[in-house]
Order: C-alpha cells, then structure tokens, then sequence
C-alpha cells in the first residue's frame, strides 16, 4: 500500500516551510512558444495547491522532450512554468540552476518549478549520485506523474528511496481507478482492446484473457483474429503472420473461460478516407478488394448488451478507423453505452491510451466514465500486468 497527501499533512511536524519535491508530468504541446493543450497542468493543480496552501515550498520536478542529457534551450520548463501559474492563478516561480540555499529562501506556500531533469545526463539511467544530489533539495517526495511511473529514472525512482515519499492526487486516482479496473474488480469484468496491430498489443492481450470475462477485440488486430480463424478478410489491414499467436490466445482465452467477442458484420469500404462509399457486411461476404474498417451495427448492438451484463469495463483502443466518418460509428455507439451504464451506477468504466481519450472525447463521454487515463506507456505496461517502477517505489 502506499501513502498519500494526507498522510504527510497529517504528519505532526506537518510541511509547513518544508521543501518538498514534487514529480507532475509537464510535458506539453507546445506550438510557437505557447502550450497547446493545459490538460497535464490542469491535472497537476489538486496536489500543487493543496500542498501550498499547507505552507510547503513546492519544488516541481518534471520532464520536456527528449535533450539526451544536455541542457538544450529548446527544452526549457520556463514557459511551462509561466503557463503553470497563468492554469492555477497564482505565481509559479522558476529555477534553472537550483541549490539548497536558494531553496531556503524561497516563501513557505510558494510553487517553483525546477528545470527539466533530462538536462542531468544521469536522470534516465536512474544514477544514484544524481539522486542524493536532487534528494538535498527536499525533505519529502511526492510523486503525482503516474504517466511516467514505467520508467525507473531519478525523479520517477531515484527519490522514493532517499526521502518519505507519497502519491500526489492524480497518482492516488490513477493507483485507485486501475485497482478497481483490473487489480480486485467487481466481476463480470469486460476489456474492450482495439487499435491496428495486434502485435503491439500481444502482452495485453495474453493478460487479459486471464483477468477479464469478455474480451472485446476491434480495429485492425480483430482482423487478424478473424483471418486466424478461416475468414477471408479481403484487403484488410491484418498481420497475417500472427495467425498461430492469435489462435494461441483463443485457446487461452477458453480455458479461462473468457469469451472472445469478434465482430460478426462489418463496415466495409475499397477505400481507406472520410465518408467513402461504404457498406455493411457479413464478416463471410468481405470481397477481395474491400477492406474492414468498423464494426457493424448488429455486432455493436451484441456487444452493448453484453456491457450490461458487467460490472466492470477496461478499454484501450477505438473499435473502427474513428478518425474518418463513418467508421467512427461503432466506437461512439458502444461508448455511449458504457457512458450510460456508468451514469446509472451498474458499471465502473476505466478508460486509457492517446487513441481512446480522443475517440471518448469524439463520443462526447469521457466525462461519463468513471476514470480516463491520460498516461500512454504505463497505462499499456498496466494493462500488460507488469510492475511499474514508480508506482513499486511508493510502496515502500
């Protein structure tokens, strides 16, 4: 079990003048100068805040591109750091070269982000020199970047072991939504995996049938399921070398009793682009030059109805080519369902990965579910039942 927040507010020394690290995940989309999108810094604010406002002084450790160990200007944090303040209304300093004195000078309550810790050439081989160095600054450790938590570095690492280290509030929701999601779910539990290639998927996959009691395959890779089993899947994005792998997670799947759904009819186009002409078909009636771009209606009508069944929801992945109307039908349908369920209290329903908080935000529900995980790489290391560093050294 690891501890949060409330466990070092509750302290009876408190963290009142204290300074106390803080991992957040600041590495935003910046276009000329300006950060394109706050959702990272928003999802900072709770823990930033709510230590200040105990009189910590709240050092930000985080990340930003890829500078390889060098201190490169173009990877700067001072405008996230400006950013920062202008997202949470208050000022949010900024230290490029930090040492303990000019920490100690700094106001009780005050936020200050230091610069990128991939400017040390040591962050990202975890060097344990660098992490006294960084662990001098501070007398406690929060980490609140669950997004990096699959990498043991430094910051992500390094410090839980050198000082009192605690979950920040976004890691606190993160650890308990996947706790619920997959780790002591209330069953029946369904998984919803979708994406181009099952290759990329195949650690997920391999876990899943494990955990889960409905495994929902689409996009691309339920084309190669589907050409594991005999059907003729026309021009279709498909890895047909993955046959006897896709066949050996069948029979997994089976002896765990956990029920693979495939669709039956689909969307077919000769075309791949946004409203071309299209139709729905039999998955036995897909024609040489067409390919499988969504799942049908009658299929997502299955599936919705075995939602309703369940108790719990994980999903990963877009059912269709959801960027290009209409093959976003399927994934906003089956969606909306898992919405609706969430809303009426019957289902908890935790979503992640890039692709599938853009394709609930395209459905207009990712308010609706009970989480969404904005962490790409962990959130998949998760769903593959790996041990993530940082969340490992939380726990003590």
């Amino acid at each position: 079990m690891f501890k949060t927040i409330d466990d070092l507010i509750a302290d009876r020394h408190g963290v009142a003048g204290k300074p106390v690290l803080v991992r957040e995940d600041l590495n935003v989309p910046m276009h000329e100068g300006r950060v394109s999108d706050d959702t990272r810094l928003r999802a900072a604010m709770p823990t930033l805040a709510e230590l200040a406002d105990h009189g910590a002084k709240v050092l930000v450790l985080a990340h930003f591109g890829r500078p390889k160990g060098k201190v490169d200007p173009e990877f700067t944090l001072r405008p996230i750091a400006e950013a920062l303040g202008e997202v949470m209304g208050r000022h949010v300093g900024f230290l490029a070269s930090p040492d303990r004195h000019a920490i100690d000078v700094l106001e009780p309550g005050s936020i200050t982000v230091l610069e990128n810790s991939r400017f040390y050439p040591g962050e990202e081989k975890n060097d344990p020199v660098l992490a006294r160095q960084m662990a001098s600054l501070g007398d406690f450790y929060v980490n609140d970047a669950f997004s990096a938590a699959h990498r043991a570095h430094v910051t992500t690492e390094g410090l839980a072991h050198l000082l009192p280290a605690f979950a920040g509030r976004a890691m606190e929701a993160e650890l308990k939504a996947l706790e619920a999601a997959l780790g002591k779910p209330e069953h029946p539990v369904a998984a919803v995996v979708g994406g181009a290639k099952v290759s990329t998927k195949l650690d997920v996959l391999t876990h899943l049938v494990g955990k889960v009691d409905h495994l929902i395959i689409g996009g691309g890779m339920a084309n190669t399921f589907l050409a594991a089993r005999g059907v003729d899947v026309g021009k279709s994005l498909c890895e047909h070398d993955l046959a006897d792998t896709a066949n050996a997670i069948l029979e997994a799947a089976d002896k765990a009793n956990c029920t693979v759904h495939l669709p039956y009819d689909v969307v077919v186009a000769k075309e791949f682009g946004a409203n071309v002409p299209c139709h729905t078909a039999n998955v036995h009636e897909v024609a040489a030059d067409e390919m499988i771009l969504d799942v049908g209606a009658s299929a997502v009508e299955a599936l919705s109805d075995v939602l309703k069944t369940c108790r719990t929801l994980v999903w990963n992945g877009p059912l269709g080519a959801f960027e290009y109307p209409p093959f976003d039908t399927a994934t906003v349908a089956l969606a909306r369902t898992a919405a609706a369920l969430t809303r009426e209290g019957t289902l908890v329903s935790v979503a992640g990965g890039g692709d599938t908080v853009a394709a609930l935000n395209h459905a207009g529900v990712a308010d609706d579910f009970s989480f969404v995980s904005t962490a790409g790489g962990a959130f998949l290391e998760w769903m593959e039942g790996k041990v993530l560093p940082g969340v490992k050294a939380l726990e003590g």
